[in-house]
């Protein structure tokens, strides 16, 4: 068993917080040091009381699954011979409403652009295959009701 820890720290500053009128900016600290400026996003909160420059929760949710996908990815290409030169990944997350009116991110598409090198070269099948079993051993992916597809892939 691992833990994974992320501190959250926020202070209020604004004319009144009672009525809605305060600042959400905040910050995320890892455990590794790295503070990252947070903030809702301004389709969820308007400015002032948002930030569009800080990450918001949305887009790190979106951005750890797309992180899980090419981390286990690459470790699966590796355990089958194939050398991965580059992986980008232009994920997008899409928010609906679920059967409660609540706002959800109900699907995230990954957009992974991949190099490879060495002589052996997966072909379509076999990347396919390497995107299902990265998807099936995502920590991430395993974690949420959220559906995962990779472009041009249909089983991941």
């Amino acid at each position: 068993m691992s833990e994974h820890r992320a501190a959250i720290a926020w202070k209020r500053s604004g004319p009144n917080f009672s009525k809605g009128q305060y600042s959400r900016e905040h910050t995320w600290t890892f455990d590794g040091g790295v503070t990252v400026p947070a903030s809702p996003s301004p389709a969820a909160v308007p400015a002032p009381w948002s930030n569009p420059a800080n990450v918001d929760p949305e887009e790190a949710f979106v951005a750890s699954i797309a992180s899980c996908h090419m981390l286990t990815f690459l470790w699966v290409a590796s355990r089958q011979g194939f050398l991965v030169e580059s992986y980008e990944d232009d994920a997008v997350g899409v928010m609906t409403k679920n059967e409660r009116r609540v706002s959800w991110v109900s699907a995230v598409t990954l957009h992974p652009r991949i190099v490879y090198g060495g002589d052996r070269r997966p072909s379509p099948e076999d990347e396919g295959r390497l995107h299902h079993e990265a998807h099936e051993q995502c920590f991430i992916a395993s974690s949420v009701k959220t559906q995962i597809t990779v472009a041009g892939f249909e089983r991941a």
